[in-house]
């Protein structure tokens, strides 16, 4: 990475300072909330000299690999309700199953890894339920049969750009950007 502070940044200069800071986590440098917040800051970046200092107190990484956790991650609810909320890290390709039950994701606090997040839906009789930021633009590449797929969104906004992708067979899909349409107790 280049040392210009008015350089703006590329995905790959975010992602070499992710895996510095997953590698902090990992080893008990910093905590799930310092990461978080870090992780918040550097996908959020656009110069380096806004970089430099979310790893200036931690060590090189060796290799430049992005962390599995930011690429990939899975939730699954089978036979039950799962509700993720709050503050967490979010992955590029998330791939959300539900079976028998209900899986409700709320990004809207989430730490989004990237500018552009994949969302692989896969429901059989259940119920799965997305909120995104207010600020995103959701394309819906996605089928139902048999069940509802309800995905609101459009190609507005400056925000991230979800793309919401799979099917749902005898089961509900929501993808909303408010709170009106569920619960998330």
């Amino acid at each position: 990475m280049t040392h210009d502070p008015d350089l703006r940044a590329s995905d790959a200069d975010r992602d070499r300072v992710a895996a510095v800071l997953s590698e902090g986590l990992a080893t008990g440098r910093l905590t799930s909330v310092e990461h978080a917040d870090r992780l918040d800051v550097a996908y959020s970046a656009k110069t380096i000299g806004e970089l430099v200092p979310l790893t200036r107190d931690l060590p090189e990484v060796s290799g430049s690999s992005v962390p599995d956790t930011i690429e990939r991650q899975e939730i699954s609810s089978k036979f039950s309700k799962i509700v993720r909320k709050g503050r967490w890290v979010a992955s590029r390709r998330t791939n959300l199953t539900v079976r028998f039950g209900a899986l409700i994701i709320d990004l809207s606090d989430a730490v989004l890894p990237g500018r552009e997040i994949t969302i692989e839906t896969n429901a059989r009789f259940g119920k799965l339920i997305v909120r995104v930021p207010d600020n995103a633009r959701v394309i819906d590449e996605g089928g139902s049969i048999f069940g509802k797929r309800n995905v609101t969104g459009g190609s507005e906004g400056d925000g991230p750009l979800i793309r919401v992708m799979g099917k749902s067979v005898f089961s509900k899909v929501i993808v909303t950007r408010g709170m009106d349409d569920w619960n998330l107790h």
